[in-house]
């Protein structure tokens, strides 16, 4: 207990530094550098819908930031933490690197900004000396400085300065709209000629340029772990800046298409200082206040988020996740992650390029973004019980944002999103390569999921008599107590349900329900589920406890079957060399078809299935109701992958003035219900002298792969296990009882 005293005494901050270090951010260099461009080219309303599509994005982000910070307890690493605790660890971690990198760039993307606050510098230079000086000369100085103080001093430092730089800022913001811009033409008529949506077609690379200025508002969020009351601060924090931000670049663009010319807008990058009361002073001081508060919010965030994927174990290397993990001081500052930011912000730094560096950190925070509405939208959607955040969104603003963030990417630059994209799978594959006992893929949508079965199976449940008249497909269940020593009937089922068809496999537990009979049967299902999971089953497991075999099928016929339609088909199995066991399956295939389901009696064999030998079917006109049923099983058999080199043949017993009739009957069937059966693989036996059906079957059939034959309700009746007992001298035999006949060939109404 003393530990998490400590732990939360170390966390002093409120809302304020959220609010301060979000809103430094947003109004940053993109502000004073880039937005006189952006009216210039596009005009009033081109930038105005700029701004609202940036918010389009970037307030769902901030709704989903806050929504999902009041539902957990939010701990360093802000963003990546949100994504890690709601996406799982590996999913995390490939989002995790990406926002990190957008954070660590935008350091020298500010920094590079902060350089034109020397302009008059430079231009002296070069009427001096007559040759221009690199901006890096004070660009590499700078964040050197800048990367001393904060890996010496910490995040104390960086808040302390953020509030300095907030009042430059406001104060330069004050100045800049109390001035009056180009005195030789009314301001009605500067805002007239830039009122229209001009170059409509540039729209997207001024937006990739300028969407940087919109992305501040998640900044506050990597203070997280530094936060007295994350739950309360975040979403406060982050909204007021959010909303603040977007009016002021309202009140900006109003200002600017009512000051100067649109000529004037694109030939000067620093044309606010012609507009402010003492613009070439308090211009400047707010550029270098922006541009220096903004890169202080990215120095705070970036290492922070580092410093957690490390602790997550995210790097294939023990000694990185331990050295970038380790903290200094009671407040655990993240010094080599700090290192490591620099370093990355130095490479950039050293591009000088404003435009190009603001594209790339555009591409890495829509993925971001995306990302977050993207859990935020399936959160709504998934209704988990433990999803109750203090603060709530709304499904649709979350899903707005996530395809709004995705689209906008593909229409600033496909290449670049390719490639982003591309990054991010390599960096998952990675990831789930050394962790891959760590939540993935299959925790992203398993709410979700789980919602969209549910509404399908109450639509086919409603559905469901209108579907039967349409088509048939098996929905097979099975229950037997030999799980661990047949694992034939696990081949069978999975041929079944592989493609067309649902089985459900139960494992018999004959006993009472107790305590101990229901752990037993947990223990079994786990077992049986990771033996099928090496089988790449298709195959729904779960295990019954009943008293007696007889009531544990009443059971199973009754249940409802998770694939949304009713379960038609119940399959039984048995040893052929345990021909006894029939006696039990044959006194309840009544009570199943008390309730008009299809039976299946497997008969398994003791050799390897003979896949190559193919599925041998056989008919006899007076099994007319089986016939249809029959085929279609040799046919949804045969789309398992085991039987892809192997092929179905039908036998038909008849009269032998029946033959060519019979023929032309099964070439049609086969040629109007378009089976993967050829004419001659179809061969009528006719039925002369006394040789009985089984002797027949045996000639033609000892060596198939499968063999599936009709059975009645008269020969159970009258021969009952004599009548299956003739067929064991065949291998695995398939005995099937229609409920009805099935269509094979559907009519048009």
């Amino acid at each position: 207990m003393s530990s998490v005293n400590n732990q939360n005494s170390v966390r002093r901050f409120g809302t304020a530094p959220v609010f301060i270090t979000a809103i430094s951010t947003i109004l940053g260099a993109i502000l004073f550098l880039r937005f006189g461009y952006a009216v210039g080219t596009i005009g009033f309303m081109g930038s105005l819908l700029l701004v609202i599509l940036g918010h389009l994005i970037t307030i769902p982000t901030a709704l989903a930031i806050s929504e999902l910070s009041t539902n957990t307890r939010v701990e360093g690493g802000g963003e990546y933490f949100i994504i890690s605790r709601s996406f799982g660890l590996n999913i995390g971690a490939t989002i995790g690197f990406a926002l990190f990198l957008s954070q660590a760039i935008s350091i020298a993307f500010y920094i590079i900004a902060f350089t034109e606050t020397f302009e008059m510098l430079f231009q002296w230079w070069a009427n001096q000396y007559g040759w221009e000086m690199p901006r890096q000369v004070v660009s590499l100085p700078v964040l050197l400085i800048l990367a001393i103080l904060i890996v010496r001093k910490g995040a104390n430092m960086g808040i302390g300065l953020l509030y300095g730089v907030a009042g430059i800022l406001l104060l330069s913001l004050i100045m800049f709209f109390m001035g009056s811009g180009e005195p030789e033409m009314m301001a009605g008529d500067h805002f007239k000629s830039n009122f229209s949506f001009s170059n409509a077609q540039e729209f997207f690379t001024v937006f990739a340029i300028c969407f940087p200025a919109f992305t501040g508002m998640t900044a506050g969020v990597g203070l997280s772990g530094d936060l007295k009351d994350p739950g309360k601060s975040l979403p406060r924090g982050t909204m007021w800046a959010t909303m603040a931000g977007m009016l002021v670049y309202i009140l900006i663009i109003w200002k600017m298409a009512s000051s100067v010319s649109s000529d004037a807008l694109l030939s000067n990058q620093l044309i606010m200082s012609d507009i402010a009361i003492g613009g070439s002073v308090f211009v400047l001081m707010g550029l270098a206040a922006s541009t220096l508060s903004s890169a202080l919010g990215s120095v705070l965030v970036a290492p922070r988020t580092l410093q957690a994927l490390a602790g997550d174990k995210s790097f294939p290397l023990p000694a990185i996740n331990r050295k970038l993990a380790r903290g200094k001081g009671i407040t655990n500052e993240p010094q080599n992650a700090s290192i490591v930011a620099f370093i990355i912000a130095f490479i950039f730094v050293a591009m000088g390029n404003v435009d190009a560096v603001a594209e790339i950190i555009s591409m890495f925070f829509l993925i971001t973004y995306g990302s977050l509405c993207l859990i935020s939208f399936l959160n709504h959607f998934g209704s988990s019980p433990s999803y109750r955040p203090r603060f709530r969104s709304k499904w649709y603003f979350s899903l707005i944002g996530f395809l709004l963030s995705v689209w906008v990417m593909f229409m600033i630059n496909p290449l670049y999103t390719v490639v982003a994209y591309s990054l991010i799978i390599i960096i998952y594959l990675v990831v789930e390569h050394y962790n891959k006992d760590r939540k993935g893929l299959v925790n992203l949508f398993k709410g979700a999921l789980f919602q969209l079965n549910r509404k399908l199976q109450v639509y086919m449940q409603k559905n469901q008599s209108s579907a039967e008249s349409e088509e048939w497909r098996p929905a097979a269940v099975c229950i037997s107590a030999n799980s661990f020593e047949r694992e034939k009937i696990f081949d069978l089922m999975n041929w079944i349900s592989f493609r067309h068809g649902f089985g459900t496999y139960f494992h018999f537990i004959e006993d009472y329900f107790s305590r101990h009979s229901f752990l037993e049967s947990r223990d079994i299902m786990r077992q049986i589920i990771d033996m099928q999971k090496e089988e790449e089953s298709t195959l729904y497991i779960d295990t019954m406890i009943s008293p007696s075999y007889t009531s544990a099928i009443a059971q199973i016929i009754q249940a409802p079957s998770i694939s949304g339609m009713e379960n038609n088909m119940v399959v039984f199995e048995y040893d052929k060399n345990q021909p006894d066991e029939l006696e039990r399956i044959l006194t309840n295939i009544a009570l199943t078809k008390a309730g008009n389901f299809d039976v299946c009696v497997y008969g398994m064999g003791q050799t390897a299935t003979r896949f190559r030998n193919g599925i041998h079917v056989w008919i006899r006109s007076v099994d007319y109701l089986n016939a249809n049923l029959m085929i279609l099983l040799g046919y949804i058999i045969l789309a398992h992958p085991d039987w892809k080199k192997s092929k179905i043949k039908i036998f038909s017993i008849c009269a032998p003035d029946q033959v060519r009739q019979t023929r032309d009957q099964l070439t049609h069937l086969v040629e109007e219900g378009r089976l993967p059966i050829t004419l001659s693989n179809i061969e009528i036996v006719p039925a002369t002298g006394n040789r009985a059906v089984h002797e027949i079957v045996e000639e033609k059939s000892k060596r198939a792969g499968l063999t599936i034959i009709g059975f009645r309700d008269e020969h159970i009746k009258n021969r009952g296990v004599e009548y299956f007992n003739d067929f064991s001298n065949l291998d695995d035999i398939l005995f099937v009882n229609a409920s009805q006949a099935r269509k094979i060939v559907e009519k048009d109404d």
